[in-house]
């Protein structure tokens, strides 16, 4: 080879070399812009799903918070219109909390909530008919209680699954 051809083939290089840094460059800021934001998507999407747990474990105990010291004030007979707002103000917390969740969080933790759902929807009834002096057969404030610790399970489980979704180690 010659000195020309080598020549010709450095400018040619140094040319081509020229005109792709831009594209190159380019192509990987917009590579990096998406991973950036795919990043920032997963982050969102777990901290959405962490509000939301927090959010629905917070409700849940209040409301069997709530439903405890109901039955156990129906039982000594001073439960007040004070304490009926509360617990209906507690419901309703938890009802909202469960409808967020069910639109952002995995199905196995929404079977983990039905559960507790479950065992707290029918303490509640329980608690109403009690309240208003309309008790099934069978039913009282001793009874419910019983059947409320039901949901202590059920609550430390719906809270180990939400723990290990978000990654939290024991």
């Amino acid at each position: 080879m010659t000195a020309a051809v080598t020549a010709m083939i450095t400018a040619v290089v140094g040319v081509l070399g020229t005109l792709f840094a831009p594209v190159l460059s380019q192509r990987l800021t917009a590579r990096q812009r998406a991973e950036d934001a795919e990043s920032a998507e997963r982050r969102q999407r777990f901290e959405e799903r962490r509000t939301a747990y927090t959010a629905m474990n917070r409700s849940s105990r209040q409301f069997h918070t709530l439903l405890k010291d109901a039955l156990h004030r129906i039982r000594d007979g001073v439960y007040t219109g004070q304490d009926r707002d509360q617990l209906e103000e507690a419901r309703r917390d938890y009802r909202d909390r469960y409808a967020e969740a069910q639109m952002i969080v995995p199905e196995r933790i929404l079977e983990a909530s039905r559960a507790v759902n479950h065992v707290l929807a029918g303490t509640d009834a329980v608690v109403k008919r009690l309240d208003r002096g309309m008790a099934r057969e069978g039913e009282s404030p001793e009874r419910a209680l019983v059947d409320l610790k039901e949901a202590e399970p059920a609550l430390s489980a719906m809270r180990r699954l939400m723990r290990e979704d978000l990654g939290v180690e024991d």
